[in-house]
């Protein structure tokens, strides 16, 4: 099994390493594992839509009305969110919406309040 850490730029699980640099083989992507450390320190990177690191707890508001799956419900534009959590996934914040309830949403939609 390979210890070594997923690509952190595409996730890919078959890095290996080169002397002293690890190297993704599907991005082509090349980090020192001191870097690799440093980003699993950091835990989950995500960014809003203006590139802006969002962390658990933090404030967002919605840029674009967003349909809701299965539902007629929209959220509209503006819709201020609070404290929400950081996941694994393409829709990388868990949150509670007032009037909707428990919802994913992904982070190229959203900015830091």
């Amino acid at each position: 099994m390979n210890s070594l850490p997923p690509c952190p730029q595409c996730q890919s699980t078959y890095t290996y390493q080169d002397g002293g640099q690890l190297i993704c083989p599907e991005c082509a992507h090349e980090w020192s594992p001191a870097m690799a450390a440093e980003i699993a320190d950091e835990g989950l990177d995500v960014r809003d839509v203006n590139g802006a690191v969002l962390k658990d707890g933090d404030s967002i508001t919605v840029i674009k009305d967003l349909k809701v799956k299965g539902s007629s419900a929209v959220v509209k534009v503006g819709t201020k969110v609070k404290n929400i959590k950081l996941v694994e996934g393409d829709h990388n914040i868990d949150c509670k919406i007032d009037g909707i309830g428990a919802m994913s949403l992904k982070s190229e939609f959203v900015k830091k309040a």
